[in-house]
């Protein structure tokens, strides 16, 4: 990417998104999610568009060795900006690197990760292959790709909410919305995706749903309820019908052995 498109962004989506009940609560999903899958630290984790590094540095409290890579040198500078604020042995776990996740085998010269994360990139991306083919790349063999992407299955919910009836009856016939960030959206599902998994040498281990509840209620950050809010949503992530309802879906996989 020549242009930062998160450049003007990254404050809004660092201090809104992530500070929000629902970042919190993807945040707290995705990561408990991680560590029913992940083998124990100090494995070595690529976090692929990890942004200001909100799925990263608590792994990496944990003992993991992470490598954020993110195309957008604002959304670098935000995450550098937390690591300043972290201990120094959970700074030492962390390295930055500026880049697009479809260069990511070049960026970390080929080395392979016990794990691999890319969550919330896919959907700002034209078609998944290229970037699937890369993450697998960057694998090791036994080692897991974690993705999280738009659910195609659930697009006509926010609208129908929102009582924008003629763009939810769209809905039913469309891949892609105008996201809550204003920037144009891609949605897959869980079959197709797994079928990319698939071609590309990932065998899917288990997928789960993210925001159900949180992403259609307005909830207050400083709810002191989130902890309670937060288990609701980890359990309907793991359940039908529950999960297929969610907003967004969360893809494990494993690298096949040969």
């Amino acid at each position: 990417m020549t242009d930062d498109v998160w450049a003007s962004l990254a404050d809004r989506f660092v201090e809104g998104a992530y500070a929000t009940a629902k970042g919190r609560v993807r945040t707290y999903v995705l990561h408990q999610h991680l560590l029913e899958h992940l083998p124990p630290p100090p494995a070595v984790v690529l976090d692929v568009g990890g942004g200001a590094g909100h799925q990263s540095l608590p792994l990496a409290r944990l003992g993991y060795d992470v490598v954020l890579l993110d195309s957008s040198e604002a959304m670098l500078d935000a995450a550098r900006q937390r690591l300043d604020g972290e201990p120094g042995e959970v700074r030492e776990r962390v390295r930055l690197v500026l880049g697009r996740g479809e260069d990511a085998p070049a960026l970390t010269r080929g080395r392979r990760f016990a794990a691999v994360l890319c969550h919330g990139v896919l959907m700002y991306l034209p078609e998944p292959g290229p970037m699937i083919a890369s993450l697998a790349a960057c694998t090791a063999e036994g080692g897991i790709v974690s993705v999280m992407a738009l659910n195609a299955a659930t697009l006509a919910v926010r609208p129908a909410l929102e009582q924008r009836w003629d763009d939810a009856l769209a809905a039913f016939d469309t891949r892609g919305e105008r996201g809550v960030l204003g920037l144009d959206t891609r949605a897959d599902t869980v079959e197709e995706l797994s079928e990319v998994f698939a071609t590309h040498g990932l065998r899917p281990l288990a997928w789960y749903g993210v925001w159900l509840f949180t992403d259609w209620l307005a909830l207050d950050a400083g709810d002191t309820g989130l902890s309670t809010i937060a288990d609701v949503e980890l359990e309907a992530s793991r359940h039908d019908p529950y999960r297929r309802l969610s907003r967004v879906f969360h893809l494990v996989g494993r690298r096949a052995r040969p």
